[in-house]
């Protein structure tokens, strides 16, 4: 029976900058850095607060076929690629400390039905959204 989700990939170009990046900017913690047969390279890293759910940073390569990782590496370096939602206390806090660490945004902290929400991108091209939650119904959409 599955029990939760302990992992999640987000693909990257650089390894070393993307955990960079996770761990110094964003306040997550390396916990997997080895290299496995024919230099395929391991590496996780996750949120103090949540130390069970594990982020591998992927780059692409096998499993993925040569045409698949090219895909996905065109659309990492056109910042297209999806990556993480990210739960904050303010976002217009956490928008205004990140900004000063030189982190990219493209969308400012916004009012959503939802919660206060603002995206940003990480050093691959992958779009993060912070969100300030708050309680909603379908109505709220209307």
């Amino acid at each position: 029976m599955i029990t939760d989700i302990s992992l999640v990939t987000v693909y990257c170009l650089d390894q070393d900058r993307a955990k960079e990046f996770y761990v110094d900017v964003l306040g997550f913690e390396a916990r997997t850095d080895i290299t496995m047969g024919e230099g395929f390279r391991w590496v996780t890293l996750s949120h103090p607060s949540q130390p069970e759910l594990e982020i591998t940073l992927m780059t692409p390569g096998p499993p993925l076929d040569e045409d698949a990782a090219a895909f996905v590496r065109g659309q990492l370096e056109k910042g297209s690629m999806g990556g993480l939602g990210l739960a904050v206390d303010d976002c217009r806090q956490t928008y205004e400390e990140l900004s000063a660490k030189g982190v990219a945004f493209l969308q400012e902290p916004a009012e959503r039905p939802y919660g206060v929400e603002a995206v940003m991108r990480d050093v691959s091209g992958n779009w993060l959204v912070l969100v300030e939650r708050r309680d909603f119904t379908p109505a709220d959409f209307g």
